[in-house]
């Protein structure tokens, strides 16, 4: 029986990947990766010559069952996203339930994620948080705010820069203009920053300053 290891890579900064990372990577038998292009320039960098196949959410249902193959008869594969850790907001949850149904061992090392920096760098309550992920973009978007609206633990939101100007306007909506929030952009990287106030105070700067790069959203919870 071979394993599947669910690999964290740099959300931006190259460097933010562990040693035990790289090994896993240069040892496996497979890398499957969410964009073969993207991740090739980090193996490049890191001079990791593991043979790349592509692994995504338009083909992951049908490469399942070769897959499942490959790793009863032995293979170790390594699974990365684009940048982060596997399966959050990114293809991964399908693989590793079939692993698990077919008694696969599966690994997932601790690593890059977007998530918790821009939690912790918020200035929030981090004690108790929900990862919301990105919201619904049309069906079920309203009545998931609606739910939102009573949440009393910190909430964490992805957001793309050509929504986040919605987005913001409906959590003024069901949240309320005064709800504290901290946007965090382009983590990790050169242009990195954290813009923290109200809602209103935040949506009236990315109005002023158009939101580009990666975007984390972290919103206060509902006062008790």
């Amino acid at each position: 029986m071979g394993k599947l290891y669910l690999v964290p890579t740099p959300i931006g900064n190259l460097e933010d990947i562990t040693l035990r990372a790289l090994e896993i990577l240069k040892t496996v038998d497979l890398i499957l990766a969410e964009d073969t292009r993207t991740s090739g320039k980090l193996l490049k960098h890191y001079e990791i010559l593991t043979p790349l196949q592509s692994h995504h959410m338009h083909n992951e249902h049908k490469m399942l069952p070769a897959l499942i193959a490959k790793l009863r008869a032995g293979a170790e594969i390594a699974l990365i996203s684009d940048a982060g850790t596997p399966g959050i907001s990114d293809p991964g949850f399908l693989l590793t339930r079939a692993c698990i149904e077919n008694a696969i061992p599966v690994e997932c090392l601790p690593g890059a994620t977007a998530c918790i920096p821009a939690l912790v760098n918020s200035g929030l309550p981090s004690d108790r948080f929900v990862f919301e992920g990105f919201l619904p973009v049309k069906k079920g978007r309203q009545s998931r705010l609606q739910e939102l609206a009573d949440e009393s633990r910190t909430m964490v939101f992805y957001e793309s820069p050509h929504k986040l100007m919605k987005t913001l306007g409906q959590f003024q909506e069901y949240f309320g203009a005064d709800r504290a929030v901290a946007v965090s952009r382009e983590l990790t990287k050169m242009y990195e920053e954290t813009i923290r106030g109200t809602l209103q105070e935040v949506a009236q700067h990315f109005t002023d300053n158009p939101a580009k790069g990666e975007l984390v959203v972290v919103v206060a919870g509902k006062p008790k």
